[in-house]
């Protein structure tokens, strides 16, 4: 029914177009008819209007409570929010009046209509006894009064001046200077590098204790190889201090003492030796081949370095199954006898100990040593 009186009504507007076409075209050209503002939206206002507005609006709360009727409380009456500029900066602040729209509505009815029970309601529960007093409508009316009248007040004074804050700003930067706050710098991507990687760290161990709460030995798997783990860690480590320890135990080697046989080469000693042969210095010959045999013997660490040793204690340090004992026993019997027995040394005395010492240094002095021994005791026959 409705659609066929909607499509004759087409019918005779287009009719009426064609033949009044005129007409129709100043019907199309006059702008549309204003329509009323929507309550929802908001308007520019001035500081002046914004007051006027307060006015008219606590006019209209004074009305409203005393008629308490639909047209006095008329939510439509209170009009557009306004946006109230706010400082030198261009700025607004948008105040809004729906908490009033919804309490005119609330005030078309009295507030005896309000309270009284409803058809089929339920008796108020025995806790609700207890409860604060819902405030009534008129009262909420007085309140918004006085809401009103205190909006306008702030609205009539000068707007306050921002603070500059310089004795803060001043303590702020007081502050900052401390030496803890010095290290202080803008995040880089280093830092934006160890977040990503600190998140991924986080949701993978978090994936962890979900697994965990379905495989309780995932858990406990990983409990025990934490523990193994820190256990074979803390091994290693003490085994690292413990050797580290017994390094620093022995004594470092800093090369023989200055007065050491070793302290000099093997090879100046039998220099010397050759010298005091040529200007036939037999005695001080032997000697120098003794010093150069132990020289070369204690390079080679077969004891270690002490020039307060005697002769006989050096032979001491050699092991009884050590070839060159032999001959460096008999080296040393030539050696006592020339240089602290005071017998007289010729040149059969040091060719004997320069072959004993030949042998020695180039390490076959068992042989030699025993050729040696005969050879010394037929020179000591020979010259007693």
């Amino acid at each position: 029914m409705r659609a066929t009186f909607q499509a004759g009504l087409r019918a005779v507007i287009v009719l009426a177009c064609a033949a009044m076409p005129g007409t129709c075209a100043a019907l199309a050209a006059a702008p549309p008819p204003e329509t009323p503002p929507s309550t929802g939206r908001a308007q520019d206002a001035s500081l002046d209007d914004y007051r006027k507005h307060l006015v008219a609006l606590a006019g209209l709360t004074q009305s409203c409570a005393k008629a308490r009727d639909v047209k006095t409380c008329d939510p439509l009456l209170v009009g557009l929010d306004d946006r109230v500029p706010l400082g030198d900066h261009g700025e607004r602040r948008l105040v809004r009046y729906g908490w009033l729209r919804v309490l005119f509505s609330h005030a078309e009815e009295s507030d005896d209509a309000q309270e009284a029970p409803k058809h089929g309601k339920a008796a108020p529960a025995r806790d609700e006894s207890v409860r604060p007093r819902v405030r009534t409508t008129s009262q909420l009316l007085e309140d918004a009064e006085t809401r009103l009248q205190s909006d306008l007040t702030q609205a009539g004074e000068p707007a306050a001046t921002e603070p500059e804050h310089a004795a803060e700003r001043a303590t702020m930067k007081q502050v900052l200077a401390e030496r803890e706050f010095r290290g202080l710098k803008q995040p880089d991507e280093r830092d934006s590098l160890m977040e990503r990687v600190n998140r991924w760290l986080n949701r993978l161990f978090e994936g962890v204790d979900k697994l965990r709460t379905h495989s309780a030995w995932i858990g406990r798997t990983l409990i025990w190889g934490f523990l193994l783990a820190v256990g074979v860690g803390l091994a290693w480590a003490l085994l690292q201090m413990e050797r580290r320890w017994r390094i620093r135990l022995l004594p470092e080697n800093t090369g023989p003492g200055p007065g050491a046989a070793s302290a000099r080469d093997w090879q100046l000693w039998m220099a010397d030796a050759r010298e005091a042969a040529a200007a036939g210095l037999w005695r001080e010959g032997i000697h120098f081949l003794y010093w150069a045999v132990i020289s070369r013997l204690e390079s080679r660490r077969l004891w270690p370095a002490d020039r307060a040793r005697t002769p006989r204690e050096y032979l001491a340090l050699v092991a009884p199954d050590d070839g060159r004992k032999a001959g460096l026993g008999s080296l040393t019997q030539t050696f006592e006898r020339t240089w602290y027995g005071g017998r007289h040394a010729g040149e059969g005395d040091y060719r004997v100990a320069e072959e004993l010492a030949g042998s020695l240094i180039s390490g076959t002095g068992g042989i030699s040593g025993a050729s040696g021994e005969t050879r010394t005791s037929a020179a000591g026959s020979s010259a007693s």
